[in-house]
């Protein structure tokens, strides 16, 4: 992730936050490649080792990853005596919404309209949906070439 310039701001329990940056809009679908290209490396490496849990006669671990592209604050949050650097807004919360979608949906991956737009390549619709916390209903995608839970 992080030669894709993503960077992981925190774990919270079995979740992860991380951000791609970008400075301007020529840059934004850059970033946006970059962050699907991380996710679907990411379910690679939960393959391989799901493989060889099943070897192992483990259970295997089960992933939903959401891409959303949007404005937030980021910094030092909290009290002076417990500061944690990370991002807050509501595209943060509708990441984390999109990424509830996923096991309904039986997908792995799920991407908001606006970042299915500015990445570009070819996405499948998965429908409108309402989200908790989120005033209009929202459109999401998953990528043409995943196909699905796994």
């Amino acid at each position: 992730m992080r030669e894709r310039g993503g960077e992981i701001l925190k774990f919270i329990g079995d979740a992860m936050l991380a951000i791609f940056r970008f400075d301007d809009e020529a840059s934004r679908s850059t970033a946006c490649r970059n962050a699907l290209d991380a996710a679907n490396e990411a379910l690679r490496l939960v393959d391989d080792l799901n493989t060889r849990r099943a070897e192992a006669n483990a259970a295997p671990i089960g992933v939903g990853i959401a891409l959303h592209l949007g404005d937030v604050l980021y910094g030092n949050i909290g009290a002076a005596d417990r500061l944690d650097f990370t991002v807050i807004g509501p595209a943060v919360n509708l990441a984390a919404r999109i990424e509830g979608l996923c096991r309904p949906l039986g997908e792995r991956v799920l991407m908001s309209d606006a970042f299915a737009t500015a990445s570009g390549g070819e996405h499948r619709s998965l429908g409108s949906h309402d989200l908790k916390g989120v005033d209009t209903a929202q459109t999401v995608f998953a990528p043409a070439e995943n196909g699905g839970a796994g």
